[in-house]
């Protein structure tokens, strides 16, 4: 992940040095204040050639259906096969700040998801539901490869909605394999609702990376999810220690049914500590 934290005049070396380091996917961040998701993603793929690169997320009221499906499409259409799109309620505070607070959240990001793939797919769409009203749209440049949408999501109906209707979840920071597989039962009961179930169901799990045993670096990141979650501060899992610790730490992600797992690097020099722990993920 390009943190948010980060300048973006430094994403497009940072996107060229990770590609360079062999990573399958790149993850930049939109959050109220701090950088827009799809002009970061196009920033990093056109600064690469086969890094896929991920959204998490844009949020559902913040982005009106259409507009979000064209900026979409025209990114898919100059890098297919490269884009994963995620969508999610949004902090209710910073929606709040904006004015876009919605009390209808679930159908907002349902119906929002399901616009946005009839778009993508080149249909005429039409919708009359409790939040989204699209009335005959039609993409005149849809993308040959619609991009993946998934969500970023938390909470247990939200869970189930993302297996209903979208094609992965992203599971966010600060939860360990327990809370993953927890997560996986909801999102499969909403799989085994859908009217038309998709095709397969992608589990994308951020996780903070810190090789080190320093307390006043952790614990901020340790307080921030903690209180963000409603876990009890030893609950919040980081992949943090020394090599051999935090590497067992993320594989412990990928055995608990993580298909993707995305490092968040906490403190100094980010791409030192990816150079570090990837070998190190290579050998398990």
């Amino acid at each position: 992940m390009y943190d948010r934290s980060l300048p973006p005049e430094g994403l497009a070396e940072f996107a060229r040095a990770a590609e360079r380091l062999g990573v399958d996917d790149l993850w930049v961040v939109e959050d109220l204040g701090w950088a827009g998701g799809i002009s970061s993603a196009t920033l990093a793929l056109s600064a690469t050639e086969r890094l896929r690169v991920g959204i998490g997320i844009v949020p559902a009221p913040f982005r009106n259906p259409a507009l979000l499906a064209m900026e979409l499409a025209t990114v898919a259409r100059l890098f297919p096969g490269r884009l994963v799109a995620g969508v999610g309620h949004g902090s209710p505070e910073w929606m709040a700040q904006v004015g876009a607070a919605s009390p209808t959240k679930l159908a907002l990001l349902e119906e929002t998801i399901v616009a946005v793939r009839s778009l993508l797919s080149g249909a005429t769409t039409d919708v009359a539901g409790r939040t989204v009203r699209i009335d005959g749209v039609t993409l005149v440049h849809p993308p040959a490869e619609p991009p993946p949408l998934v969500t970023g999501v938390v909470r247990p109906r939200s869970l189930e909605l993302s297996g209903r209707v979208a094609d992965g979840t992203i599971i966010a920071e600060g939860q360990g394999p327990a809370r993953l597989a927890a997560a996986l039962a909801h999102i499969e009961r909403g799989r085994a609702t859908a009217e038309a179930p998709r095709p397969g169901h992608e589990l994308i799990t951020f996780t903070h990376l810190y090789l080190g045993d320093d307390p006043a670096v952790k614990a901020p990141v340790i307080a921030e999810y903690s209180g963000w979650l409603g876990i009890p501060p030893e609950d919040v899992f980081l992949a943090a220690g020394d090599l051999s610790t935090a590497a067992t730490r993320i594989a412990s992600l990928w055995e608990a049914g993580a298909h993707t797992v995305v490092l968040r690097p906490v403190g100094d020099d980010p791409l030192a500590q990816l150079t570090a722990i990837l070998p190190a993920l290579s050998r398990g």
